[in-house]
C-alpha cells in the first residue's frame, strides 16, 4: 500500500495551530487582558495626599508606593516625572474604624477598617481616557485586637485591592 505524501488532517493541524500563535503575539498584553496604547510609554504619579480625619503619618507614601509597583510590574510602562503619558493622581478622603457585626450585651465581635481612595486619571495622549472615580475598600478585624497590632498589616491588604481596583479601572477597561 502506498502512503501519500501530503496528509491533509496534519496539514489543518499544523496550520491551526500557527494561526492561533500568530493570533496570541499579535495581541500585546493578551494574557493580562491588559489594554494599553501602542503610544503610551510612560507614567507619573506624584505622591497622594491624605486629607482623612484619622492621619496615620505613612498612609499617603505607602499608598503611593503600592500603585508605582504594581504598574512598574504589570506593564511594560516606564516612571518618568517630566512629560509622563499617562498619570494617577489623588487624595485619600476617608480612613474610618468602627464596629460592625453586633453581639448580644451591646458589644461588637468585629471592627472595620476602610479606606476611600479619590484617583484622577490622565491621558495625556488621548483625554477621552481621562476619569475621576472613588476607590474603596475595608477589612474587618476582632474586636478584641487593639488597632495598632493589626493597623500596618490591614492598610497593606487593603491598599493591594485598592490598586488592584484602580489598576484594572486605567488598563483593562473595567
Amino acid at each position: 500500500m502506498i502512503r501519500p505524501y501530503f496528509n491533509f488532517n496534519r496539514f489543518l493541524k499544523y496550520s491551526l495551530l500557527c494561526l492561533v500563535l500568530c493570533n496570541m503575539l499579535a495581541c500585546k498584553y493578551s494574557f493580562k487582558g491588559i489594554s494599553i496604547s501602542d503610544q503610551t510609554k510612560t507614567f507619573y504619579i506624584p505622591q497622594f495626599i491624605n486629607r482623612s480625619t484619622n492621619v496615620v503619618p505613612t498612609l499617603a507614601q505607602t499608598f503611593t508606593e503600592t500603585l508605582k509597583d504594581k504598574i512598574r510590574t504589570g506593564t511594560s510602562l516606564t516612571y518618568n516625572e517630566l512629560e509622563p503619558d499617562i498619570q494617577f493622581s489623588g487624595t485619600i478622603i476617608n480612613y474610618r474604624i468602627s464596629s460592625v457585626a453586633p453581639q448580644p450585651g451591646e458589644q461588637t465581635a468585629l471592627n472595620r477598617l476602610e479606606i476611600t481612595v479619590d484617583v484622577n486619571y490622565t491621558d495625556f495622549k488621548e483625554e477621552k481616557n481621562n476619569w475621576r472615580q472613588n476607590f474603596s475598600y475595608f477589612n474587618d478585624f476582632p474586636s478584641e485586637q487593639n488597632i495598632l497590632d493589626v493597623q500596618d498589616n490591614l492598610i497593606d491588604n487593603i491598599n493591594q485591592q485598592l490598586v488592584e481596583d484602580i489598576f484594572n479601572k486605567a488598563f483593562t477597561n473595567w
